[in-house]
């Protein structure tokens, strides 16, 4: 069966005559582009493009396609001795990237932010037989079955002494960041784009639809703070490539919470 990839997402379905429009851009968090929907397969994909890697930190790698392919997220590869696990996933899963992967250790798990980021996950967990862990709040938003899928419920799931899956919402009602102890101790939050780190790296923002830009209300972001608070970390790793912070995460993220809550308020007045 021929898989097509949105070339605005990156998300995959399986062929059929009457695709014509992706469901993930057509929801108001993302878009159509002006000239219209196009799509690709993943053997066209491999043919123009490939994956980098770029070590962020001791245990965890950034893989990214370029040139840049739909929207341009990176993934996420994380090292433990429990395993290893992809956070976040990129459309495109080349035999070069197979063969890196294999030779650090395969993948024992893929844990996904939101439906944005789901892409081919479909091939990945295929290509090294690992489940898939999505918060059930999203089920609506898997365009293509899987076997390997595994939906969770509770506001955190453990997969390792040092991993667990945190419930975050706000851009996506499953909204999910994870929270990883990290090799120095220090604690290491893996955000997608449910925060979103700002340009400066000195604040993080939230938002609904991010390429419309239309905002979370003051109570969602609260929500999002509320249920981060508990998990201590010093740096963020957010879903592309310039964002990443390096010292104060907990306290940018509670910060920058009050000042959107603020900001909000004041309008209303």
């Amino acid at each position: 069966m021929t898989i097509l990839v949105c070339s605005a997402c990156g998300t995959s379905f399986d062929d059929g005559e009457h695709l014509k429009t992706c469901r993930i851009c057509a929801d108001e968090r993302q878009y159509v582009p002006a000239s219209g929907q196009a799509w690709t397969t993943p053997e066209k994909l491999a043919l123009a493009h490939r994956n980098t890697w770029l070590q962020l930190e001791p245990g965890l790698m950034a893989i990214q396609t370029v040139p840049a392919f739909a929207i341009n997220q990176r993934a996420l590869l994380l090292r433990t001795p429990a395993g290893n696990v992809l956070w976040d996933c990129i459309a495109l899963l080349d035999e070069a990237t197979k063969a890196i992967i294999d030779a650090l250790g395969g993948l024992s798990a893929i844990a996904i932010s939101h439906p944005h980021y789901y892409t081919t996950m479909q091939d990945w967990a295929a290509a090294f037989d690992a489940p898939i862990y999505l918060h059930a709040a999203d089920k609506e938003w898997v365009c293509r079955p899987s076997d390997y899928i595994r939906f969770w419920e509770e506001d955190a799931l453990v997969l390792s002494s040092a991993v667990t899956l945190v419930h975050g919402g706000g851009h996506f009602a499953g909204g999910t960041v994870l929270h990883w102890t990290g090799e120095d101790g220090q604690g290491v939050l893996l955000a997608g784009d449910i925060v979103q780190v700002t340009p400066g790296a000195d604040h993080v923002s939230f938002m609904w639809s991010y390429p419309n830009m239309l905002p979370l209300s003051a109570e969602e972001v609260m929500d999002v703070a509320e249920r981060l608070a508990p998990w201590p970390f010093e740096r963020i790793y957010g879903a592309f490539s310039h964002q990443n912070v390096r010292q104060a995460g907990q306290d940018i993220v509670a910060r920058s919470a009050r000042r959107y809550i603020d900001r909000i308020k004041s309008l209303s007045r």
